[in-house]
């Protein structure tokens, strides 16, 4: 059975939402038999590469939220992500576009290596700040997880995936996916936000039971 996971490297709730559908796939019988396949959705496709203002100016502004009340968001998700074990340094965060990454997500799926691809790009930028548009950056993360350095240059030199991560993007859309994470078991069921564990837990026992 698949689990369809639309997410963006970008989205603090997404990394939390991997760690939560990790802990449900660690409580549900045959987990071996599930397959999760990340797909693309970029919260801001007009991103340039980087931005220059500090990560709080940008959500105040972007919300017109006060910094107080930035700070104060900024910390409720650094502690739900605690509770999962991650490390959120959201004020280092270095605002920029996902595209090349999600490219290379794409990338390692031909390889077996979505997955930790997926996960080492989180850390990346959640836990060490690192913008996800820089290339050395993203071949650091992709030979760290077992992808071929040559091989990985030469994806992020072209277009290669480009389609790939434009596919998902249309497929997101098609199906009114505007929240990430979204999280499709079977193809049936779906549910956005960092859900609880027990809610995917019991999203994929019903799958599983009505198949």
């Amino acid at each position: 059975m698949e689990i369809h996971v639309w997410s963006d490297i970008a989205c603090p709730w997404c990394y939390i939402g991997k760690r939560s559908l990790e802990t449900a796939m660690a409580k549900v019988k045959d987990a071996e038999n599930l397959t999760v396949i990340w797909r693309s959705f970029e919260l801001d496709p007009d991103a340039p590469a980087k931005r220059d203002l500090p990560m709080d100016q940008l959500l105040a502004k972007k919300y017109r939220m006060t910094m107080d009340q930035v700070e104060a968001t900024q910390a409720r998700i650094t502690e739900v992500a605690k509770s999962f074990g991650l490390d959120y340094h959201l004020s280092d965060l270095q605002s920029g576009n996902t595209f090349d990454a999600h490219r290379l997500v794409h990338f390692a799926n031909t390889q077996g290596l979505g997955d930790a691809m997926k996960e080492r790009l989180f850390r990346s930028y959640f836990e060490q700040g690192q913008l996800m548009s820089d290339h050395e950056v993203l071949v650091t993360c992709a030979t760290e997880v077992g992808l071929d350095e040559i091989a990985t240059r030469e994806v992020l030199a072209s277009g290669a995936y480009a389609d790939e991560v434009r596919f998902d993007e249309a497929q997101a859309r098609d199906n009114d996916f505007s929240a990430v994470p979204t999280f499709v078991v079977d193809g049936r069921f779906a549910v956005s936000g960092a859900q609880d564990p027990e809610v995917l837990v019991k999203m994929i026992e019903r799958a599983r039971a009505t198949a």
